[in-house]
């Protein structure tokens, strides 16, 4: 490869490295694998040695990535927080050992392995937590105190009042607490963390830290970053005192002076990996010594005193021996492979889920192939390629029909998903219930999930309507419900008949149709019926509504045990017709509002009903349609895209007295 070869593949290089390290750092959403984006990584690396002169101080190989959100507090690093250079071979490792002894005598090394998830930095005075934050660029992270107050691994108060501490650890999500949140986000249609590292990020950028606190995130120390009124000599020593402190620190990290026990050491890490409660993506080597760090320096971005050493992903062979479809909660067509039993990273793999006729068609699978399996993040189990077709082998294509009640599937378009969208579908009862009886739909105060689950298991209710024909006596005699409970659900339920018409449209869980859009259906049509029979033109027509949205409408009614459920509802006493709110003027007529942040005693719903009352119309997201952004406090990135466009920005006070 020539000069002129050089530079234009490093130039496409970079250009892929900075795309899926923003989706990996920034979105939490990767495309390719660990060993992927190494492997590219390492390519440039090795081309800009070659032609030192095409290095760029932009290019990846010179910079910390990461950018900050506009969610949080920007935070400068008093010390930065750097990355490590990876190597990927027992060459690699003994060409540090060499580079490290050119400049210092009788090294020792610190082996210890490295966590995969997102690293912070945590600040303590007097032996008190007072602040975390994200390594961001290195040099300034986001301001996550209140995020990492929920994770129980990280001590308020030290054993110690130390006077002044700041410690380095890598935040991550246990496995088991993965694959739970893995099962929840499947059952609830959402999109699906690929491993526990994104997840990890993912959760730690919640605007909501009871969100943290839900999703079991935990943290190991691995550097002390600075401390005051004490003198540490050795990284094994700040480990050592970190752990005497009370925090979490890395677990089966040891001391060598020998090269060969290095290797020996990074090779048991690798073997422990599989039966680890968390995830490791390779192994650590520093040195011991601090002077001798101080000695090695640094480049212009990695230490040249520590290497990280990347373990290869395990792959094996096996046969796919039959495809289960089952339906999901969301009424989604969930594909599963069954395969020839097959050990991955420590544990007997038989079963892996295929995703969607795309996931299937990329990868050509048909049965009785033979695969390439690993496990993602070492715990999700996953098809990587088809090593071998079978003979006389065809792709495998889904059902067009719903496995649990024989309705049509559909796929919407710009969607993979096929989706069994009959409301009396029995894998999606308990799910739809819990929708139409959720505060936002029928908000019918004491029928939350365990009561539905309850009702459900006893065979009291099989679809909506059937909650108006209980009776107390039904009622009073199971678990946990008495005669006063069971007084106060039915009032609650009879109480639920009156409530405009929008609350059923959206309780009837129709797919893309919101709160929003089933009050704009009400507020155009005003009855049931008129709904049921509006042309997808009519309803794509309304302000607001898409060719998406109205195609789902329209899909939804034409299922006949839609309309008989809409008609069980209406013989129920249930009310079918739009209860129009009157407008008291019109003063926001054409104009639309956004609502950001915490406003100081509105809640965002009683705002916007203000706006409709007054003619205007509200907006989720900021554009030049904008004519008001209220906002309050830590209002994020709205707020940022309306001082953007010059959109003007109120708060609650102005609208008040917009209204007076």
């Amino acid at each position: 490869m020539d000069r002129q070869e050089a530079a234009e593949r490093i130039a496409a290089l970079r250009e892929r490295i900075d795309y899926h390290s923003r989706r990996y750092y920034d979105e939490d959403a990767p495309e390719i694998e660990d060993d992927a984006f190494d492997a590219l990584t390492r390519e440039l690396r090795e081309l800009e040695e070659q032609y030192p002169e095409l290095v760029t101080a932009d290019s990846y190989t010179q910079r910390v990535y990461g950018q900050l959100s506009t969610l949080f507090t920007p935070v400068t690093h008093e010390v930065p927080l750097g990355s490590l250079q990876d190597v990927f071979s027992e060459d690699e490792v003994r060409d540090f050992d060499r580079r490290v002894r050119e400049t210092v005598a009788a090294p020792r090394y610190v082996v210890e392995p490295k966590i995969d998830g997102l690293s912070i930095a945590i600040e303590y005075r007097d032996g008190r937590f007072v602040r975390g934050a994200t390594r961001g660029d290195g040099l300034v992270g986001e301001d996550v105190s209140a995020n990492l107050m929920q994770i129980a691994d990280i001590p308020q108060t030290l054993s110690e009042p130390i006077e002044r501490l700041i410690v380095r650890g890598e935040v991550y999500m246990p496995r088991e607490s993965f694959a739970a949140l893995v099962r929840e986000q499947e059952e609830n249609g959402e999109k699906v963390f690929k491993n526990p590292r994104n997840s990890a990020a993912g959760t730690l950028r919640q605007k909501d830290p009871t969100v943290v606190g839900r999703r079991g995130l935990s943290l190991f120390v691995f550097n002390m970053q600075l401390i005051e009124g004490e003198e540490i000599l050795s990284h094994s020593q700040s480990l050592a005192r970190m752990a005497q402190l009370g925090l979490p620190v890395v677990p089966f990290y040891s001391v060598t002076d020998d090269i060969d026990e290095v290797m020996t050491l990074i090779r048991g890490i690798g073997e422990k990996r599989g039966g680890l409660s968390f995830d490791i993506d390779g192994a650590v080597v520093k040195v011991d010594d601090l002077t001798q760090r101080e000695l090695l320096g640094n480049t212009s971005k990695f230490p040249k005193w520590a290497v990280a050493y990347k373990y290869p992903p395990e792959e094996k062979e096996t046969v796919l021996r039959s495809i289960e479809v089952s339906v999901g909660r969301t009424g989604v067509l969930k594909p599963t492979g069954v395969f020839d039993p097959v050990t991955l990273a420590g544990t007997t793999v038989t079963r892996a889920t295929l995703h969607n006729q795309n996931f299937i068609d990329e990868k050509g699978l048909g049965i009785g192939d033979t695969v390439a399996m690993r496990k993602a993040g070492d715990i999700i189990p996953e098809v990587v390629r088809v090593v071998r077709h079978a003979q006389d082998a065809t792709p495998y294509r889904l059902p067009v029909t719903c496995p649990s009640c024989g309705s049509t599937a559909i796929r919407e378009e710009d969607e993979a998903d096929l989706r069994c969208v009959n409301p009396a579908c029995p894998a999606q009862r308990l799910r739809n219930l819990i929708h139409f009886a959720s505060k936002d739909a029928m908000d019918i105060d004491g029928l939350g999930p365990a009561v539905l689950e309850l009702l459900v298991d006893n065979d009291l209710i099989c679809q909506a309507d059937d909650l108006y024909t209980l009776e107390r006596a039904q009622l009073s005699g199971l678990e946990g419900l008495g005669d006063k409970s069971a007084d106060n659900l039915l009032a609650a339920i009879a109480a639920s008949k009156e409530n405009d018409l929008y609350r059923v449209i959206f309780g009837l869980g129709i797919r893309h149709i919101g709160q929003k859009a089933a009050k704009l259906l009400a507020n155009r049509f005003g009855t049931m019926d008129a709904v049921m029979n509006a042309t997808a033109e009519e309803i794509a027509s309304i302000d607001g509504f898409g060719d998406i949205m109205a195609q789902s409408v329209v899909a939804f009614f034409a299922l006949e045990p839609s309309r008989e459920l809409v008609a069980r509802l209406a013989s129920s006493g249930v009310n079918m017709t739009a209860q129009r709110d009157e407008t008291v003027d019109a003063r926001f007529a054409g104009m639309t509002f956004v609502l950001t942040g915490t406003l100081p005693t509105l809640k965002r719903d009683e705002a916007a009903a203000i706006i409709e009352k007054f003619g205007g119309k509200t907006s989720g997201s900021v554009s030049k349609k904008t004519s008001i952004v209220l906002a309050g406090e830590e209002a994020g990135s709205k707020l940022t895209k309306a001082q953007q466009l010059g959109i003007r920005i109120i708060s609650e006070d102005e609208f008040r007295e917009m209204l007076e």
